[in-house]
């Protein structure tokens, strides 16, 4: 019945880290390597006008609904404007507004975007459009389009597909030749479709949008056709027909409304540059879910001061060294002083890195037992006698501070961060076994200890184990299950092997 009990609670502890941290990975965009970058792109938007002596008004598109990208930060800059950010039908706006202004003004808003597939496309289904009142001969062409498309397609999106089909070649095909006018460009196409959808009774409207480059001073805004097939919106490249919406295009705004309007200004310019960039995908991640206002992402240790971070940088790989105290000691049967005194060794090591801090525990620990053996001939009492070994360690300590100093070996100093208690218990510790069982188990269990230490150090010290636990908190419950099922293991150690090896007849 124990058994049962210590299993179903290890699964549970098991299944909630294992659950979250797929969760913070797959939805929040965390990353599983130290060394990961997400690429972002700023983009930056310059109005410049000459405004004319009195008020001045000036709108600006801005990027809203972005389907595969979201906002992480935007600026504006605008010297003695106010400006607000309302949603509007095209999309949403920012409006500076001044109560006077004259000569030349220059007006920026700045925005960073990040890759976001949680951000979808919109999803409001629009009512059908109004058949437009076109003058003969275009609603004749008109209506022979319709019906000739019609004839080769089976659903707003086949009819879309062929639509832009004979618009893309339109000398083939008078009607098209009709509309299309003298050498149009991809907004007189996507203009030309949506009248035609519209006599189709196909909901569809005008996209505007930037292609997400590495680096471009100076990026054209391209349209793109957004048709609604009764389910859903689906894009269209108005130029070639091809269906679907380039991975790199960030939608800006909709409808036929101009990117700028000025009142009260006059020779207005406007130009777009975007920039690639890498940022700490944690910080990404962190924006990802307080847009999503989630609450488990919000509760991260990136929230906390630096000096509580790098506190918890260190004890959160604490657990993964005594998981790994708990497998040397009771699975493979290396016996040690203490029970978690190789942990705390193997922090001390961060600091003295491990070939000096094997050689530092080493001396302090030999030279320690001398003086624990010369008061033992002195007959103290427990407790005065454990004080006396505790000043003895740190008067040991300074003077490996001081000699180092003086030798010029830096590493040194660093002795001074060992835990001054264990050492004393250590030394103590081993004494006793010296004593009771023979300075070979002493020195076996001392040459162990230092074992784990090293082993504790060279995982507890990983780039991905600190990047893992600290990122992922939640994994500490995955280590709780193997503790608590490593805590029922009665089974055989494998150094016993070598213990019962005789009962198999000599074979090593």
């Amino acid at each position: 019945m124990g058994n049962y009990k210590v299993s179903l609670l290890a699964l549970i502890l098991a299944l909630l880290g294992v659950g979250f941290f797929i969760y913070k990975v797959r939805y929040l965009g965390y990353p599983l390597a130290p060394d990961a970058d997400s690429q972002v792109w700023t983009v930056e938007t310059r109005v410049s006008f000459d405004a004319a002596p009195g008020p001045v008004k000036a709108t600006l598109y801005i990027p809203g609904l972005t389907p595969g990208f979201a906002i992480l930060d935007e600026n504006f800059v605008s010297r003695g404007f106010g400006f607000t950010t309302p949603y509007v039908s095209g999309g949403r706006q920012v409006q500076w507004a001044v109560r006077q202004a004259e000569g030349p003004q220059t007006l920026y808003y700045r925005t960073v975007v990040y890759r976001d597939p949680n951000v979808f496309e919109d999803d409001t289904t629009p009512p059908f459009p109004p058949v437009p009142q076109l003058a003969e001969p275009f609603n004749t062409a008109v209506g022979m389009l319709v019906e000739r498309v019609q004839t080769e397609s089976a659903d707003p999106e086949t009819f879309t597909a062929g639509l832009l089909k004979r618009l893309a070649r339109p000398g083939a095909d008078q009607e098209a030749n009709l509309l299309l006018g003298p050498e149009p460009d991809a907004v007189d196409r996507a203009r030309t479709a949506m009248s035609v959808l519209a006599a189709a009774s196909i909901p569809a409207r005008l996209v505007r949008g930037v292609r997400m480059s590495d680096r471009e001073r100076s990026t054209p805004m391209l349209p793109w056709l957004e048709v609604h097939d009764g389910e859903r919106w689906l894009y269209f490249d108005p130029v070639t027909g091809r269906e679907g919406l380039p991975g790199d295009f960030l939608i800006w705004w909709r409808g036929e409304d101009p990117l700028v309007q000025v009142d009260g200004g006059g020779n207005v310019d406007v130009n777009v540059s975007v920039q690639s960039s890498v940022v700490d995908p944690v910080v990404v991640a962190r924006r990802r879910a307080a847009a999503h206002d989630d609450a488990i992402g919000g509760l991260s240790l990136f929230a906390l001061p630096i000096e509580s971070q790098a506190v918890y940088g260190v004890l959160l790989a604490v657990p993964i060294g005594a998981l790994l105290v708990v497998i040397i000691r009771n699975i493979i049967g290396v016996q040690t002083f203490g029970t978690f005194m190789p942990v705390l060794i193997a922090l001390a090591f961060r600091e003295t890195r491990l070939l000096w801090g094997v050689l530092l525990f080493t001396v302090l620990v030999f030279i320690g037992l001398s003086f624990r053996f010369y008061m033992e001939r002195l007959r103290l009492l427990l407790v005065p006698r454990l004080a006396a070994v505790l000043t003895i360690v740190v008067l040991l300590m300074i003077g490996v501070s001081l000699l180092s100093q003086q030798l010029g070996f830096e590493i040194g100093l660093s002795v001074g961060l060992f835990p001054m208690v264990i050492m004393t218990m250590t030394i103590e510790r081993m004494s006793i076994v010296w004593e009771e069982r023979g300075s070979g188990e002493a020195i076996k269990q001392g040459l162990g200890s230092l074992f784990i230490a090293a082993t504790c150090y060279l995982v507890m010290g990983l780039p991905i184990v600190e990047h893992l636990v600290f990122v992922f908190p939640e994994l500490l419950l995955v280590t709780l299950a193997a503790t608590l099922l490593l805590g029922r293991y009665t089974g055989y150690r494998l150094s016993e092997l070598l213990r019962f090896r005789e009962l198999r007849g000599g074979v090593p």
